[in-house]
């Protein structure tokens, strides 16, 4: 049984986790990574959700406001032993639930294209692929998502 727990950046089971994914992303994105890297400071991220299974921390998401009316979603992580276990997809759902109550309509993301998995999770959780927006708009390496809550 996974609980959620919405909390924002300074949580340190957050760090903890991000500092596993941005390892992570090092190795599967190679030399490609630093260019992200900007991009996903968590400093600013004011809403967060940890999965913990018991005590421990198995997975984490994040969102920050993109426009007036549209979330971003950040820093989405479950180690790879924790995968395909549904926590993804919780911790996905809960962003979308929590963006909604605060009144937005649409969220947004960026996943690279050599994240199968998250691509997948997307894809099954009905985001649309969308053109790459902002800062990913000329980054080959980018694929963008939205989807209406």
């Amino acid at each position: 049984m996974y609980t959620l727990k919405r909390t924002n950046s300074t949580d340190l089971d957050f760090q903890i986790l991000v500092n596993q994914l941005d390892q992570y992303l090092a190795i599967v994105n190679g030399d490609k990574n630093d260019f992200f890297v900007q991009y996903n400071k968590i400093d600013l991220i004011k809403y967060v959700l940890v999965a913990y299974e018991g005590n421990d921390a198995v997975g984490c998401g994040a969102m920050k406001e993109f426009a007036e009316n549209t979330m971003e979603i950040k820093r989405m992580y479950v180690p790879l032993e924790k995968r395909g276990k549904g926590i993804a997809k919780s911790i996905l759902n809960e962003l979308q639930k929590w963006a909604q109550e605060m009144g937005y309509k649409k969220c947004i993301l960026e996943t690279g294209d050599k994240m199968q998995d998250a691509i997948g999770l997307y894809q099954k959780s009905d985001f649309n692929r969308i053109p790459n927006y902002g800062p990913y708009s000329n980054n080959e390496t980018s694929i963008c998502f939205e989807k209406e809550i």
